[in-house]
């Protein structure tokens, strides 16, 4: 049996995870299941080692590698699961030589110390079995200590692709056929700290809206909005193949609870970009990553985060009910009682659905663009709104339909 990849968390470890599945085929590795874990919270390494034990119980003969963040952060954790051959850090994984080694020739544990790597490759990927947007990673890693974050003890230092290795790479991804590219990173406003001249992302974004103008659609995932630079703006502003369609890493928005996240932003830096962003782009819309119940947050700061979201303009919320990472400062925090924290998630994500719908609502009747996906029945808009169509379209290409109503999760296309 072939090799098969699980993949859980962020973007980036999709595009990680195509470049894994690529070498283990080279290899000819066989019968083996490798996950790609995610280590953003203590639910995700649940699920990881849940899923694990399925896996060996559906397949008790196949060989199980873990790798990814949480094999960074925990590796004792999952070298102690019966179930698992091996355990590869993240500065091993995507090395071909990593899969070609035999199972028996090298330890069960392999992680190495991340805090020396200065250097990201950029792993050239052709294709990505399943999507019909394609992925390229341009940084990895972050230099930022928030209190809560546990990512850059899994992903080490921050580090940037070159621009022209990040340009050839589109170029072949469109030739190959693909009319959207999502630009993935750890920290991706952090793109081109650590390159000659120090550029900033605007200045990549701009290279390639004007370098490969073949390109339908360029999405850009997660930042951080006191990091966005005027060219980043203004390429919002006047190219409408930058999809008007932004996730905003808030976490709170209140300013202590801010401040003892130690993040860099306040409340009203946030409520300026998003007011901003939507002058110079009328029909942009933003997502956030939230955090409900850091240590010390009251009902009263935790209203200001709900007020937030309103401020902002919010439509797509991300929470995360608060975990303790065990190493982290905010795990030495006054911690909330966790009935807490899980009721302010729901009230938080009950939020996120208001204003979803309310979204929904305004979009009827509207003419969209839409990205079809491999059903051929549904696909992604320019502001990433799922969408159900009508009639059936070729996989990846770009219909455009008119927005005839919703079904409070979705788009229904006339």
């Amino acid at each position: 049996m072939s090799v098969e990849v699980v993949t859980f968390g962020c973007r980036l470890n999709i595009t990680e995870s195509e470049t894994i599945r690529r070498h283990a085929q080279a290899a000819k590795l066989e019968n083996a299941i490798i996950v790609n874990s995610c280590a953003v919270t203590g639910e995700a390494v649940r699920q990881a080692r849940q899923q694990i034990r399925r896996m060996k119980r559906e397949r008790p003969d196949a060989q199980i590698v873990v790798t990814g963040c949480a094999a960074q952060t925990e590796a004792d954790t999952f070298s102690a699961m019966p179930e698992v051959a091996r355990v590869i850090g993240n500065a091993r994984k995507l090395d071909a030589a990593t899969w070609a080694a035999p199972f028996g020739a090298l330890e069960k544990v392999q992680i190495d110390d991340l805090d020396s790597i200065r250097t990201t490759a950029l792993h050239l990927v052709d294709g990505f079995e399943g999507h019909t947007r394609a992925f390229v990673q341009i940084q990895n890693g972050c230099d930022h200590r928030c209190t809560f974050c546990i990512i850059p003890y899994g992903r080490g230092p921050s580090r940037s692709v070159g621009a022209g290795e990040v340009v050839s790479q589109i170029r072949a991804l469109v030739e190959r056929g693909y009319r959207e590219v999502v630009l993935t990173g750890v920290d991706l406003t952090s793109w081109g700290n650590d390159l000659p001249g120090t550029p900033k992302l605007g200045t990549l974004i701009r290279q390639i809206l004007k370098h490969v103008p073949e390109l339908s659609r360029l999405r850009i995932s997660s930042i951080d909005s006191i990091e966005v630079d005027d060219d980043f703006l203004r390429a919002l502003a006047e190219d409408e193949r930058l999809m008007p369609h932004l996730h905003l890493s808030l976490q709170a928005g209140d300013d202590l609870i801010l401040k003892r996240m130690k993040r860099r932003h306040l409340a009203r830096d946030a409520v300026r970009f998003t007011k901003e962003a939507r002058r110079l782009r009328p029909d942009i819309v933003f997502g956030a990553d939230f955090i409900a119940g850091f240590p010390t947050e009251t009902e009263v700061r935790f209203e200001n985060t709900l007020q937030h979201a309103e401020d902002c303009g919010l439509t797509f919320l991300h929470v995360f009910p608060f975990s303790p990472r065990k190493g982290t400062p905010a795990a030495r925090m006054p911690q909330v009682a966790r009935d807490i924290v899980k009721e302010r998630a729901a009230r938080l994500r009950a939020k996120g659905d208001e204003l979803l719908r309310r979204h929904l609502a305004s979009e009827v009747g509207k003419s969209r663009r839409v990205l079809v996906e491999q059903s051929g029945i549904e696909g992604r808009s320019e502001h990433f709104m799922p969408v159900k169509l009508a009639h059936s379209f070729a996989r990846g290409t770009i219909a455009e339909v008119r927005i005839a109503g919703h079904d409070e999760r979705g788009l229904l296309a006339a």
